[in-house]
């Protein structure tokens, strides 16, 4: 799809993202590129790096990438000191780096609990407390554009409850605690924004082929509008942020997943309300004066 923002709007910024590879991060990265960014992508697997290098260059975008774990400070370290050498500078950090699996909470073992937690929470506060020294540019009274940005994934999962996912849920309201406390932290001190976005289920991510596809034709049938939404979404959603339309937002986390989660599926046909509706309404209108509502 075509963007309706301008090609040039990030043009001389650098972006680090992790998780960049591949699925939403590696569409955000070719996103923020394809609007003049330069791009930094962290990952654990090198031939996913390379791949993804080698593409985000098709595009014509200026790309390297950089083996890291993010559970892993050191590694933290080392790819940031990468970026600013290779690339000079850095105005943006995206955490997109996630993991992920279907388990009841009975059979899943604290290991695999932690593991999620490091990945997700612990992995996104170290990426944001190395990058501070180099993402803080500004200061108090420097006006909110003169600092860096940090944008980090989130989910929907945990507004609520979902199941069999309650390490992944847990990881993710971590993520959006971190968001606000580093924006009011940051955002007041170095002019650093940091927000969130919180995507739906999107089509061709690990996400949907793991965890919902066994499930997709219930819900098509309980909800008529229930549809999947496309990286492309979430990454308009971060250029958003990352651009100067987003300027004043800090300390948000962007539901972007078309009203999914406010979803349910109804306990009463439509037309069923809309007769009891007019019962109710009736006998308001034909009761005595002075009778009170409540008793009708």
């Amino acid at each position: 799809m075509e963007s309706p923002f301008r090609p040039d709007i990030l043009k001389g910024k650098v972006a680090l993202l992790t998780g960049g590879g591949s699925g939403i991060g590696y569409e955000i990265s070719r996103q923020l590129g394809k609007h003049g960014a330069f791009i930094a992508i962290m990952g654990r697997r090198k031939n996913v790096l390379d791949s993804a290098v080698s593409s985000l260059r098709s595009f014509g975008i200026s790309a390297i990438g950089l083996e890291g774990d993010v559970r892993k400070r050191d590694d933290a370290v080392r790819v940031l000191e990468s970026t600013i050498k290779h690339l000079g500078r850095l105005d943006i950090l995206v955490n997109a780096a996630a993991g992920n699996f279907l388990v009841p909470a009975e059979d899943l073992s604290p290991n695999g609990f932690r593991t999620v937690m490091d990945i997700d929470s612990v992995g996104t506060f170290t990426m944001c407390h190395e990058a501070l020294k180099y993402l803080k540019k500004g200061g108090p009274g420097k006006g909110p554009s003169s600092g860096g940005l940090i944008i980090n994934i989130s989910a929907t999962l945990h507004y609520t409850a979902t199941w069999y996912q309650i390490h992944v849920s847990a990881a993710k309201a971590a993520v959006d605690s971190i968001t606000r406390s580093l924006a009011l932290e940051w955002g007041t001190d170095y002019d650093i924004r940091v927000n969130g976005i919180a995507p739906g289920p999107i089509e061709d991510t690990a996400g949907v082929s793991k965890l919902v596809s066994e499930v997709r034709s219930n819900a098509e049938e309980q909800e008529p509008l229930f549809k999947f939404g496309e990286k492309w979404d979430i990454a308009m959603a971060a250029l958003y942020l990352a651009s100067d339309a987003g300027k004043y937002i800090n300390g948000t986390t962007m539901v972007v997943d078309g009203g999914l989660w406010l979803s349910k599926p109804r306990h009463l046909p439509k037309e069923a309300v809309k007769q009891l509706s007019r019962a109710v309404e009736r006998r308001s209108r034909d009761a005595p004066v002075g009778v009170p509502k409540s008793k009708l």
